[in-house]
């Protein structure tokens, strides 16, 4: 397990899990120095202890990243379990399908919550992060929506909506 954050930058994490043996580097400090386009609303720590992607997205690689984001994480080695998720709802697609619609980097096998963990912790990849940055940035007309059809704090209303912002870092609670 990386102390990552006591580790001198640059920092080279080796990654072993069921979908990929790699190495990258840390070059920034954890949570720190994002490009200005990209605010997200909850850590990667917040989202997992929220309950997101049915508990099922970090099951095999909970050693690649700090051992505090996993403390309250709810997570389901099993199956895929949308109760987990905070809203309740399944607000995911099948990894077949973001591979297919050409979502997925090979640097980041699980899609975008895995660049964010690894962005997160520091490691910059700028044609990458510009594409992720992006697609974040995208969500927002899913913001729009719930604004535009629900009163504000019902949690009731757009429940899938929602819970898909969450899965974006975006703190659909507050809306």
């Amino acid at each position: 397990m990386h102390n990552v954050s006591m580790l001198r930058r640059p920092h080279i994490i080796h990654v072993k899990d069921k979908m990929q043996e790699a190495t990258y580097t840390l070059s920034e400090p954890i949570g720190e120095n994002f490009d200005p386009r990209f605010r997200p609303e909850l850590t990667p720590q917040q989202m997992l202890s929220l309950g997101v992607f049915g508990g099922k997205y970090m099951t095999d690689c909970t050693e690649e990243f700090p051992a505090d984001w996993f403390t309250h994480a709810k997570l389901c080695h099993e199956r895929h379990d949308p109760s987990l998720n905070f809203f309740g709802v399944n607000a995911s697609q099948p990894l077949s399908v973001w591979q297919k619609k050409g979502w997925i980097h090979p640097m980041d096998p699980r899609g975008w919550f895995q660049w964010y963990c690894r962005y997160y912790l520091g490691r910059r990849v700028p044609v990458e992060d510009d594409r992720q940055i992006r697609r974040f940035l995208a969500m927002k007309r899913h913001i729009t929506q719930v604004k535009n059809n629900c009163d504000h704090g019902d949690l009731s209303c757009r429940r899938r909506q929602r819970q898909a912002l969450l899965h974006w870092a975006y703190d659909s609670r507050m809306m």
